[in-house]
């Protein structure tokens, strides 16, 4: 495979390849260096590669795998505050109030450290649906878990947030 014909297959694909792995590691620098890697694993098979059939599941596959190996390692770095405090700096714009400012940006921190808390699988899927707006099929190929699985995840992960979101502000 040519660069030309690597090129047109495989850096369509790169906005959904992005997105699962931000999705999985809820970081932007590590998504970026784990699509780095995906893209280096990739030119190194071209050769191979013209055999696929559907190189967007192989990609995803891919992603994935590496994603996973990212989390298992001792260095995988997670979200921190200072992304969330980003975040609600950019909706600023939108409240006129200092007060109101600081008490959104207060919810969010405790939102972020709730979703922090969750089982690893959890967070996983909550990020894939809530965040990356996938379907329970697009999760079920990423993930490898069943729908009912997924279902029962998200139900899980949605109720214990809002058991602790409701504890913290009642």
């Amino acid at each position: 495979m040519e660069a030309e014909e690597f090129k047109r297959r495989f850096m369509p694909l790169h906005p959904k390849l992005y997105h699962v792995a931000f999705a999985l590691l809820g970081n932007k620098d590590d998504a970026e260096d784990i699509l780095q890697d995906v893209y280096g694993k990739l030119w190194s098979k071209r050769r191979e590669l013209s055999d696929i059939n559907n190189p967007e599941a192989y990609c995803v596959t891919v992603v994935r795998n590496l994603c996973l190996d990212h989390l298992r390692s001792p260095h995988a770095s997670h979200a921190s505050s200072e992304d969330v405090m980003q975040k609600a700096d950019a909706t600023e714009a939108d409240f006129k109030d200092p007060a109101r400012i600081m008490e959104q940006k207060e919810q969010m921190c405790k939102i972020q450290g709730i979703i922090a808390s969750l089982p690893r699988n959890q967070q996983q899927v909550l990020r894939l649906s809530a965040i990356n707006g996938l379907s329970s099929d697009e999760i079920e190929r990423i993930t490898g878990l069943t729908n009912g699985n997924i279902r029962i995840l998200l139900h899980r992960a949605r109720k214990y947030i809002r058991e602790q979101f409701n504890k913290a502000y009642k």
